[in-house]
C-alpha cells in the first residue's frame, strides 16, 4: 500500500514539472496596436462605441465580442498616444537610450470590455509565463479611459498592484479620493470645477429655472450633484432631474417626455457623449427645439454630434471645453505618418499575404484614412500627448538619465516607482503648459466656453466665447464675451428661462405653496413699506417721518399737516377772528362816545370797558392757534387762552356781584356797597386773574407744552400740533375758567328776577349759559377730534364763547343807544313813568 502512494506522489511531482504554474485561463486579448520596447505603456480607448453581445447558449464556448461605429475622437486618441511615443523614441534628451513601447486596446465603449483589456495590460499577450509568476505588470503605466465609469474599472483594478493609471478625460470627483484610488492621475481637472462653473455661468444669463439631464454613470450622477448643489448656493432652481443610460431606451423616451412638457428654457445636460447622442437622436425626432443647452466636456465639442438635424436641436449650447490641441507635428503624423508606418493596410495589397487578419477586422478605420475634417478641433489630444510625456519624465528620473551618461537599463523600474515619481513631475511641453498634478492626482482646471454657431459656409462651429481659469484670482477665473454669443434659433437676444417673471420695485416675492423658491407671486408692499431693487424678497419699512410713495419704490417725506393761514379752514377762523376784534372795538367805542349817558354808566362802564378789553383779547387769543406749531407758539396759546378767558369772566362775575350788591344796598340800614366798592372790584378781578397766572406758571415751570409730531391717527402724514406737555396743567386752567363761569352763571341766575328795567344780570345769565354750553360741548369734541380739527375745534370754542359774551351783554345796550335813544334815561332806567 505504503509503495503505491509513494509511486503516485512521484508521478504527481514529475507532471507539476512539466506542467507550468501561471498560464492564462482562456484566449488571451490581443491589442489592436502594439509595439514592443524597454518600457511599456499601456492605453484602453473606446475606438468603437457599439458592442454586439454574443449569445449565451451556456453549452458552447461564447465567440469574440463583435465591436461597431467607429468612434474617430477615440481613435485619434490612439493615434496621439502614439505620436508622443515616438517622438519622445526620438529624443535625444528625454530617455535617450531606452525604447518605450505601447499596447492599446479597443474597450468598445463596455465596462465588460474595459474589464478584459485591463487584465490583458496586467498579464500580457503570452499564454504561458514559466513555473513562476514575477509579479510584474506588463506594462508600467496606463493611458486612460475616456469616460469616468470605465475609468473605475480600470483603476479599482490596477490600484492593488499600484500600477498607475493616467486618463485625458475621466473628470468624475469621486476619482480624487486618494485613498480609493491611490495610483490614479489625470491631465485634466475634476468636475467639481466644472459643476460649479455650470451654475455660475446658467447664474450669470438670470436662467434660474432649469431642467437637468445626466447619464445615469459615476460621471454624471457625481457631476450632477455638485452642480445641483452649487446652483442651489446660486440661487438657481432645478425644474427636474432625470437620468439615463445608454442602454436604456425606456428611461431615454421618459426624459424626452419630460423635456417637451417642462417650462424651463434651458437644459443642463451632464453627459457622455454616448448619451448625449442618444438623446440629440430622440429630440430631432420629436422636433423638440428651441431649448438652451448647456453642456460639458464629454459631449460639447463632440464631432459625433454634428449631423444634418442636430444644429436645429443643439444650435446655440453653451459649454465648457477643454482647450484645442496645439502641437507641432501632430496633424501631419495623423493625416499620413500614421497610416504608412504604424497601420501598414494598402488597397493594393488587399490580396496578398501583407493584408493581415488585422486589417481585415479593422476596415472600418481604414476607411477614414483620409478624413482630415475634424483635425482641426482635436482638444483631448493634448492630454493624451501630457500624460505620455507625464509617464516619460518618471521613467527619466527612476532610471537616472542624462545627456551624457544616458539612462540606466540594470534599474528595475516597477510600477509604483512610476507612482511615487509622477507626484513630483513638473515640467512644460513643446507648446508652453506646464504639466504637473496636485494632491488629487488632477491638473489645473483650464476650460474655454464654446458656443454652437454655423460659420459662413453653413458648417457647425464650436466658438470660443470666454474661458475658465480656476488658477486666477477671484474674479478672473470666468470671463465672457456675450457679445458673440448666437443663441437657439440664430437669436442674438438672450433666452428666458424663468419660473417666475422678476418682481419689480416696489413688489416683493411670495413663494409660492409646493415649489421651489424661484417660482413665487409679486404682491405690491404694503403702504408705508419699499422695496427698491427687483427681485426683493421683503419689503422695507420707512423711516417714522418717511411714507412710501405711489409706486412703493421710494420713501418721501411724509407732509407735515396744521391749521395754516393759507388752507380754507384757517382764512374763514381768522376772519371770524379778526371780525370779532372788530366789533369788540366799535361796541368799545360807541360806549366811549356814550360814557356820560345813564346807560353805560348804570352798568359800570369801567368793568365794561375791562370787559370789552379782555374780549378782544380773547378774540386775538385764538389766532395763536394758527399757524406751524414751535416752542414758544405752544406756551403762548395755552397760557394767552387761560388768562384772557379768566379776565373777561372775572369781569362779568364782577358786574355780577354789583347787581347783586346794588339791590342789597337798597335795603334800609344795608352798607353792602360800602364793601364792594370800585377798588374791591379791581381787586376781585385783579386777584381771579392773578390765580390763573400762578397755574401757568406752574404749568410752564413744570412740563409746558411743546411741538409734537402726531403720527397716531394718520399713517401717511404727520400732524404738527402742541403737545400738552401736563395734562394736569391743561385741566386745571380750562377747569378754572369753568369754575368761574358756573359760579358766576349761578350769582347771575339768582339776580335775574330784581327789580329793573335794565336788569344786567338777565343778560350775563344768557352769555354765562351759551358759555358753559359751548365749553361742555367741547370737551368731547376735543377729544376725539384728528389733528388740526382738534385745534380747529378749540379756536371755535374760543370764538363761539367771545361772542356769545359779546352779544348777550352788549347788543341790548347798543340797540338802546344806537337806535332806541329815549330809552337812555334815568328815569326809564328806575322803571319810572
Amino acid at each position: 500500500m505504503g509503495l503505491v502512494v509513494l509511486g503516485l506522489l512521484l508521478a504527481f511531482g514529475a507532471a507539476e514539472e512539466e506542467t507550468p504554474v501561471c498560464q492564462i485561463l482562456g484566449s488571451p486579448e490581443f491589442p489592436l496596436l502594439s509595439k514592443e520596447g524597454d518600457v511599456m505603456i499601456g492605453g484602453a480607448f473606446s475606438i468603437h462605441s457599439k458592442i454586439t453581445q454574443p449569445s449565451l447558449s451556456f453549452t458552447n464556448k461564447p465567440t469574440h465580442l463583435t465591436c461597431s461605429s467607429v468612434n474617430l475622437r477615440e481613435f485619434r486618441f490612439a493615434q496621439t498616444m502614439i505620436f508622443a511615443i515616438e517622438e519622445i523614441n526620438k529624443s535625444d534628451f528625454l530617455l535617450p537610450n531606452v525604447s518605450i513601447g505601447y499596447r492599446i486596446y479597443d474597450n468598445c465603449g463596455s465596462t465588460l470590455s474595459s474589464m478584459r483589456a485591463v487584465m490583458a495590460l496586467m498579464n500580457g499577450g503570452e499564454w504561458t509565463v514559466g513555473n513562476r509568476c514575477s509579479g510584474q505588470s506588463a506594462v508600467h503605466a496606463i493611458i486612460g479611459e475616456s469616460e469616468s465609469s470605465s475609468t473605475i474599472v480600470l483603476s479599482r483594478t490596477t490600484g492593488p498592484f499600484n500600477i498607475p493609471v493616467i486618463s485625458h478625460s475621466a473628470t468624475c470627483e469621486c476619482l480624487s479620493s486618494r485613498k480609493e484610488y491611490p495610483s490614479f492621475f489625470r491631465t485634466i481637472a475634476s468636475d467639481l470645477y466644472q459643476s460649479q462653473a455650470l451654475a455660475q455661468l446658467v447664474k450669470h444669463f438670470g436662467w434660474t429655472w432649469v431642467g437637468a439631464v445626466n447619464s445615469d454613470s459615476d460621471y454624471g450622477n457625481n457631476g450632477m450633484a455638485i452642480f445641483l448643489s452649487a446652483a442651489q448656493e446660486e440661487g438657481v432652481c432645478v425644474e427636474y432631474t432625470e437620468k439615463f443610460h445608454r442602454a436604456e431606451p425606456e428611461k431615454l423616451m421618459k426624459v424626452v417626455e419630460v423635456i417637451r412638457k417642462s417650462s424651463a428654457r434651458v437644459i443642463v445636460g451632464f453627459l457622455a457623449h454616448v448619451e448625449m447622442n442618444n438623446l440629440l437622436e430622440q429630440l430631432s425626432l420629436h422636433n423638440i427645439t428651441g431649448r438652451q443647452f448647456i453642456g460639458v466636456e464629454a459631449w460639447i465639442t463632440a464631432d459625433s454630434l454634428v449631423t444634418p438635424t442636430s444644429f436645429s436641436v443643439l444650435g446655440g449650447s453653451l459649454g465648457f471645453a477643454v482647450q484645442k490641441t496645439n502641437i507641432s507635428g501632430l496633424d501631419d503624423f495623423l493625416i499620413k505618418d500614421f497610416w504608412e508606418t504604424k497601420f501598414m493596410c494598402k488597397e493594393t495589397n488587399r490580396d496578398n499575404m501583407t493584408y493581415t487578419a488585422t486589417c481585415k477586422e479593422n476596415q472600418d478605420l481604414i476607411d477614414f484614412k483620409d478624413y482630415d475634417e475634424d483635425v482641426q478641433e482635436l482638444r483631448y489630444s493634448t492630454n493624451i500627448y501630457k500624460a505620455i510625456y507625464a509617464v516619460a519624465h518618471s521613467l527619466h528620473s527612476i532610471l537616472k538619465c542624462s545627456n551624457r551618461q544616458r539612462c540606466d537599463k540594470t534599474v528595475k523600474v516597477t510600477p509604483w516607482q512610476v507612482v511615487k515619481s509622477l507626484k513630483q513631475v513638473n515640467f512644460t511641453i513643446k507648446n508652453g503648459d506646464q504639466v504637473w498634478f496636485d494632491s488629487t492626482g488632477a491638473a489645473v482646471a483650464r476650460y474655454e466656453v464654446v458656443n454652437w454657431q454655423r460659420g459662413s459656409d453653413g458648417s457647425v462651429q464650436f466658438k470660443p466665447v470666454g474661458y475658465y481659469d480656476a488658477s486666477l484670482p477671484p474674479g478672473q477665473k470666468f470671463v465672457l464675451m456675450t457679445e458673440d454669443i448666437m443663441w437657439p434659433g440664430g437669436n442674438t437676444q438672450l433666452p428666458v428661462s424663468v419660473c417666475s417673471e422678476s418682481c419689480l420695485p416696489g413688489t416683493h416675492k411670495v413663494l409660492q405653496k409646493g415649489k421651489p423658491v424661484c417660482c413665487y407671486d409679486c404682491k405690491p408692499c404694503p403702504e408705508g413699506e419699499i422695496s427698491n431693487t427687483t427681485d426683493s424678497n421683503d419689503c422695507t419699512k420707512c423711516p417714522d417721518e418717511y411714507w412710501s410713495n405711489q409706486n412703493r419704490d421710494a420713501c418721501i417725506m411724509k407732509n407735515v399737516e396744521f391749521l395754516s393761514f393759507t388752507e380754507v379752514m384757517g382764512k374763514i377762523l381768522v376772519f371770524f377772528t379778526l371780525f370779532g376784534v372788530l366789533l369788540t372795538l366799535l361796541v368799545a367805542i360807541l360806549f366811549f362816545i356814550n360814557k356820560d349817558t345813564p346807560l353805560v354808566k348804570a352798568n359800570n362802564s369801567e368793568l365794561s370797558f375791562l370787559l370789552l378789553f379782555s374780549l378782544t383779547l380773547c378774540f386775538l387769543c385764538s389766532l395763536t392757534f394758527v399757524g406751524r406749531p414751535s416752542e414758544w407758539s405752544c406756551m403762548l396759546r395755552h397760557t394767552a387762552f387761560g388768562i384772557t378767558f379768566v379776565l373777561c369772566i372775572s369781569c362779568i362775575l364782577g358786574k355780577t356781584i354789583v347787581v347783586l350788591m346794588a339791590f342789597k344796598a337798597t335795603l334800609p340800614g344795608s352798607n353792602m356797597m360800602k364793601w364792594f366798592g370800585p377798588a374791591q372790584q379791581r381787586l376781585s378781578v385783579l386777584a381771579f386773574t392773578l390765580i390763573q397766572v400762578l397755574i401757568c406758571i406752574l404749568w410752564l415751570t413744570i412740563n409746558p407744552p411743546f411741538p409734537f409730531k402726531n403720527m397716531k391717527y394718520y399713517k401717511e402724514k404727520i400732524i404738527l400740533e402742541c403737545a400738552l406737555g401736563s395734562p394736569v396743567g391743561f385741566w386745571a386752567v380750562l377747569g378754572y375758567i369753568g369754575l368761574l363761569a358756573v359760579l358766576c352763571f349761578v350769582l347771575a341766575f339768582l339776580a335775574r328776577k330784581l327789580p329793573d328795567n335794565f336788569n344786567e344780570a338777565k343778560f350775563i345769565t344768557f352769555s354765562m349759559l351759551i358759555f358753559c354750553a359751548v365749553w361742555i360741548t367741547f370737551i368731547p369734541a376735543y377729544v376725539s377730534s384728528p389733528g388740526k380739527f382738534t385745534v380747529a375745534v378749540e379756536i371755535f370754542a374760543i370764538l363761539a364763547s367771545s361772542y356769545g359774551i359779546l352779544f348777550c351783554i352788549f347788543a341790548p345796550k347798543c340797540f338802546i343807544i344806537v337806535l332806541k335813544p329815549e330809552l337812555n334815561t334815568k328815569k326809564h332806567l328806575m322803571g319810572k313813568t
